[in-house]
């Protein structure tokens, strides 16, 4: 990679190339903003090997592969399965093959004279760090936390279209499976049509595992769809998302198999005025915790507390989890760029559940929705005997 003339202290200067279909200079900026973070943390080098990091850094969507990220330079290390590959997708990193990455790292840091390095403290194993402090003793090794994280929470326009290509996908998908929701359809068999519709509207896979939840199991927040089978009064939880050139989207809807009984509104309208509360207050300047509190407080003063027991929402971008993220604990500040979810939910034990989630950009004057789908109560079947 081209060297890095940058002034140390004082600000950007970093003469790093261009990656063709980002945008001008989107790997640079990310590289010197990360350069920013490293100068903060007093570290000369830092190892990335988080898949997530790896690929917002780089470009590269390889499953074997460490950044060195220098004063100085950047390389990419990977072994033969990857060097052609590497040297498409990260064009700005100076490739190296390793036989035996632990060696590759300790050449990549001695060469540039690196005394002070950082490592992922949160996603490296003791095992990994073990092996590289035995091995590179000429370093001192600093566990850090959130350098690239803190990066990914604000999206580039790039990132934002694909996460609205994921999320019209899983819009588009959604609709379709709902003429397929009859009783005595089980919940694999709908969680399986789910993926394969997404899959012909061209996701590239999974954002996660799907939620398809009915009856009594849509009471459990995070179920797996089993051989249940749908029954009229059923309350059906479907928790899923695309994931569209590497980024992911996530919706949740909840419907009825027939008539609703007046237990199932009651749910459904407190879940759904929440919901819509809590989109209303998102907005730059707002902290996770504040908008939580706004949906939190509609569903406690109905008597349902106890049974919203997670957390309001979550950043979404390369990982479907991510920063920052709307909690009762949720402290950091909303930015223009950040892409979150509002999911708020109320979980009835041996009844079932109601948890309605959108995906929402936060603008410079607000916000923006990017999931389309209706939030109407819908009760499929409800005509039929």
């Amino acid at each position: 990679m081209r060297s890095c003339n940058r002034k140390k202290g004082k600000g950007v200067n970093c003469p790093y190339s261009m990656v063709v279909g980002w945008g001008e200079g989107w790997i640079m900026d990310k590289l010197c903003r990360l350069h920013r973070k490293m100068e903060a943390k007093a570290i000369d080098a830092l190892i990335v090997t988080g898949s997530e990091n790896r690929r917002y850094l780089s470009g590269f969507t390889g499953s074997a592969g460490t950044l060195v990220i220098t004063e100085t330079a950047a390389s990419l290390l990977t072994d033969f399965r990857y060097v052609e590959q590497a040297a498409l997708e990260a064009p700005d990193f100076e490739i190296k093959r390793y036989d035996e990455p632990v060696a590759a790292i300790r050449e990549a840091l001695l060469e540039n004279k690196c005394r002070r390095v950082g490592f992922e403290g949160d996603l490296v194993t003791y095992e990994q760090y073990a092996k590289w402090q035995k091995a590179i003793e000429q370093v001192e090794w600093v566990a850090v936390s959130g350098l690239v994280e803190e990066l990914r929470m604000i999206k580039e326009p790039e990132e934002i279209a694909e996460i609205e290509k994921a999320a019209a996908i899983a819009d588009a998908a959604w609709s379709e499976l709902l003429p397929k929701m009859v009783p005595g359809a089980s919940e694999r068999e709908l969680a399986l049509e789910l993926e394969f519709l997404m899959r012909r509207k061209g996701a590239n896979g999974l954002a996660f595992d799907i939620i398809l939840a009915a009856g009594p199991n849509a009471a459990l927040p995070h179920a797996k769809p089993g051989d249940r089978l749908l029954s009229r009064g059923d309350l059906v939880v479907m928790d899923f998302g695309a994931r569209q050139g590497g980024y992911c989207s996530d919706m949740t809807r909840t419907v009825v198999i027939g008539k609703a009984c007046q237990q199932t509104r009651n749910l459904y309208d407190i879940v759904l005025k929440a919901q819509l509360a809590a989109l209303d207050a998102v907005a730059p300047g707002k902290t996770g915790q504040e908008v939580d509190a706004v949906a939190r407080q509609i569903i406690t003063e109905a008597g349902y507390g106890e049974q919203f027991g997670h957390g309001l929402g979550h950043g979404v971008g390369l990982a479907v989890h991510e920063e920052p993220r709307l909690s009762p604990k949720g402290d950091k500040v909303l930015q223009p760029g950040m892409v979150v979810t509002v999911e708020p939910g109320i979980y009835v034990p041996g009844f079932g559940g109601v948890r309605i989630e959108d995906l929402v950009l936060v603008t410079e004057d607000g916000h923006r929705v990017l999931t389309h789908s209706s939030k109407e109560l819908l009760e499929l079947g409800a005509d039929q005997v």
